[in-house]
């Protein structure tokens, strides 16, 4: 019986872990695949839901620019005027050691192609873009 009640707790624990374990894997996924669905469609205002309370934006070579979330939709709302999108697609996605994720991808417009890095930290539990690097290619 004591050994039953062992394994039950080992049993228990195992579970537990794998659950979380999943539920971060669908969060992340989730996180990344909005971000990658508003940024095909140009979508500044789908993009802001997964902004931090700062976001940090490179435009094509210019200084690194910190920005609240809601200056940021408008600076993303901007850049999508100016550079109606034609695609974007993620070419490499992954997660570093400190948790953070990262997506590099292709934005491509009309006139123009641009490399994008994006970085998300997990804040209460999901993850948020705090910055956003577009260099044209």
């Amino acid at each position: 019986m004591k050994k039953f009640r062992h394994l039950a707790v080992v049993f228990s624990m195992l579970m537990a872990v794998v659950l979380f374990s999943t539920e971060q894997v669908v969060a992340q996924g989730d996180a990344m695949g909005n971000v990658k669905q508003a940024m095909k469609v140009g979508s500044a205002k789908d993009l802001a839901r997964n902004f931090g309370n700062m976001v940090e934006i490179t435009l094509d070579g210019g200084d690194a620019t910190s920005y609240s979330s809601t200056q940021a939709e408008f600076v993303m709302k901007n850049f999508f005027s100016k550079n109606a999108p034609v695609d974007f697609s993620v070419n490499h996605n992954g997660t570093s050691d400190k948790g953070q994720l990262y997506a590099i991808g292709t934005y491509t417009s009309k006139g123009d192609s641009y490399t994008v890095l994006i970085r998300m930290k997990s804040s209460g539990g999901k993850y948020l873009i705090h910055s956003m690097n577009f260099i044209k290619d």
